[in-house]
């Protein structure tokens, strides 16, 4: 039996995804914390957060986010390049190196 209080993963993931559509990646970060911690490896969510974070330019929230990302999923281009373009726009340009070399290794964009 669901409980009143639990919420529906997938309809507040699909609901994060509308709000970063729509331009509201801050209030799309704050759905998704609610769904990362309910399942903390779910690697979309993840995704989903970190995209939300970077676009509402919480840079170390974004960081945090990717790296736990690029842990459960160390051949994620795609989250290897967001890893190193996030540590650039905090002039880390020595720590997104790697990073940058192993997403061109994997032929991310």
């Amino acid at each position: 039996m669901t409980q009143p209080f639990e919420i529906d993963l997938h309809s507040e993931f699909m609901r994060a995804d509308l709000f970063l559509a729509m331009g509201q990646p801050t209030e799309a970060a704050r759905i998704l914390e609610a769904v990362v911690e309910a399942e903390p490896a779910n690697e979309a969510a993840l995704e989903l957060l970190a995209r939300s974070y970077f676009g509402s330019a919480q840079l170390a929230k974004a960081e945090g986010a990717l790296v736990r990302l690029v842990t459960l999923a160390p051949a994620n281009g795609w989250a290897r390049r967001a890893l190193a373009r996030t540590l650039e726009r905090q002039s880390r340009h020595d720590e997104a190196a790697p990073h940058h070399r192993v997403a061109d290794a994997l032929g991310a964009a």
